[in-house]
């Protein structure tokens, strides 16, 4: 049995390093153990070969008339005279006049803890790109390529008003004038754009809108040894949440749905996310691709229409662009809550932040709301626990009589396992009647884990003395080091093996699994010590009952 708890101990630690490594693989970053590097993208690359609407997307407009290379979009950074610099409660930013595209969005709501916490969401610099743009194809017409004129207006919203409007107008070209407008609500992490297209031509046009987000695959605030999904993801009614990794883009795979009456495509990545939602009701066609090496974009195209000379259009669309605060997505369009993805734990994790948040209503600290979730989790698998523990104790009790039998038959091995079969049935004993209530907690925890890691609430969130923020590691590392000390008291109540070097592995166990939380989020450490101090309670309470029970 000892020799079997062991090697699980190495199976599951290295299982757990194995998957890390393929997750890292599979969303396109580089093996902690191997090199692999993807390939640099040549121009063939540029643009898979799928369509829309007939239409290619390597006709849709590039980075620049010219070329879609990473260094060309690095030179024409737009002189601040050329930039709409707007401030509403929520937002600080920048609309440039080139094409007139969202080139840099910060967040500036912070909490109250902690009032200048913000992050620039999105951005165009010579090291970081991503941003939202708009334009019109199906011919020669204004795209965000092209410099618009600012219209007069307010790029302030002031303390009286609770919308902001900012427009421009874009040269004429193939007969077609465009007026883009962008609208803020205050408190709202919401933005309105709706494009006006006008046929100031003598004869009709069929222009066609697209939406779209641009960005590179860098990092942005992912905790160290805890991976998080960055990348495009397209929502539909029928096909629900698919994610696109960067890595499948570069290798021209498409694997998500065409087109559908309803839906949006986001860009994802850890707390934060970007979304373009249309109207509903129209066919709109999803497209994503890799532009240049280390450069991408998911979009919509809106569907062709005829437009009458002297006649205009208005295509209206919702921009999102914030925090994944759950409540709040599921307000703002169908199925866009995904974007705070649990993976395959959802179905466990939702209802669990959903106590999680419960609990934080009442006693508003993050903090103190996790350990009381963690005290109810155990207190509901309480009666599992306790069988789990039960045979962990009576386990001990016969290990001296299991290594006499093993020091007695060690030159027969068909002997000593007949001889441990007869004592396991003698003393009533089943071997593995520890693992299995412990394997039926695993995926609640599990999923208490992504709650920890994928919610943004914790961001900021302070929890008692020098905990400020439950989203970053522990600046004096000393709950990592109680985590330790929890694991290795964890050890000693357990069966000790008999065999020295079993027992040194066991005992150097808790140190290897430790070592990575002095890098993981307060949080989630705050969570692991909780449950492991609550689980040596539970398990010396019932040893002690035990003991008494059999002294009785």
């Amino acid at each position: 049995m000892d020799i079997k708890r062991t090697v699980l101990w190495a199976i599951l630690f290295i299982s757990v390093v194995m998957l890390y490594d393929n997750l890292r693989k599979d969303y396109g970053y580089p093996s902690i153990f191997f090199s692999n590097t993807l390939p640099t993208q040549t121009a063939d690359l540029v643009a898979p070969r799928s369509t829309i609407l007939g239409t290619e997307l390597a006709n849709l407009p590039q980075i620049t008339e010219a070329s879609s290379d990473r260094s060309e979009l690095a030179n024409p950074l737009i002189p601040k005279r050329n930039r709409i610099h707007f401030k509403t409660d929520v937002y600080d930013g920048d609309i440039s006049t080139m094409g007139g595209t969202l080139s840099r969005l910060a967040l500036v709501k912070g909490s109250k803890r902690q009032p200048d916490l913000y992050i620039t969401l999105f951005d165009q610099t010579s090291n970081h790109t991503y941003l939202a743009r708009t334009g019109l194809i199906g011919g020669d017409f204004p795209n965000h390529n092209d410099v618009f004129e600012v219209l007069p207006g307010t790029a302030l919203l002031s303390d009286s008003d609770n919308t902001m409007s900012i427009s421009l107008k874009s040269p004429i070209k193939g007969g077609v004038e465009v007026i883009k407008t962008y609208t803020f609500t205050r408190g709202s992490y919401v933005i309105y754009v709706d494009t006006k297209i006008e046929n100031v031509s003598a004869t009709p046009v069929k222009p066609a809108v697209y939406m779209e987000l641009v960005r590179d695959d860098t990092l942005v605030e992912t905790p160290r040894f805890s991976h998080t999904f960055i990348g495009p993801a397209i929502y539909t009614n029928q096909h629900k949440f698919q994610k696109i990794s960067f890595s499948d883009l570069s290798q021209g795979k498409q694997d998500y749905i065409p087109s559908a009456y309803n839906g949006w495509v986001a860009m994802v990545q850890h707390y934060f996310a970007s979304a373009w939602i249309p109207q509903e009701g129209v066919l709109h066609q999803f497209y994503a691709d890799n532009l240049s090496h280390n450069l991408y974009r998911v979009g919509i195209k809106e569907p062709e229409q005829s437009i009458a000379p002297n006649k205009s259009v208005h295509v209206v669309a919702r921009l999102f662009a914030g925090p994944q605060e759950e409540h709040k997505l599921q307000k703002i369009a169908p199925g866009l809550e995904l974007l705070k993805d649990y993976g395959w734990v959802t179905i466990i994790a939702k209802p669990l932040f959903y106590l999680l948040e419960k609990i934080h209503g009442f006693i508003s600290n993050w903090g103190w709301a996790i350990v009381l979730l963690t005290i109810l989790i155990k207190a509901i698998f309480f009666p599992l626990s306790a069988a789990s523990y039960k045979s962990m104790a009576r386990m001990k009790e016969i290990t001296p009589r299991m290594s006499q039998i093993r020091e007695r038959f060690k030159e027969d091995p068909q002997k000593m396992n007949e001889a441990l079969m007869g004592l396991y049935k003698s003393e009533k004993v089943n071997p593995f009647g520890g693992c299995l209530p412990i394997v039926i907690q695993i995926p609640v925890f599990v999923s208490l884990y992504w709650v920890l890691l994928s919610s943004v609430e914790m961001r900021g969130a302070p929890w008692v003395l020098w905990i400020h923020d439950l989203s970053q590691q522990d600046p004096y590392c000393i709950l990592p080091v109680l985590m330790a000390l929890s694991m290795f008291v964890q050890t000693k109540l357990n069966p000790t093996p008999p065999d020295p070097m079993q027992a040194k592995i066991m005992l150097f166990m808790p140190i290897a699994f430790s070592m990575m939380f002095f890098f993981f989020p307060a949080g989630l450490v705050l969570y692991y010590i909780v449950n492991n101090v609550l689980s040596i309670v539970q398990q010396y309470y019932i040893t002690q009952m035990m003991s008494r029970v059999k002294k009785d």
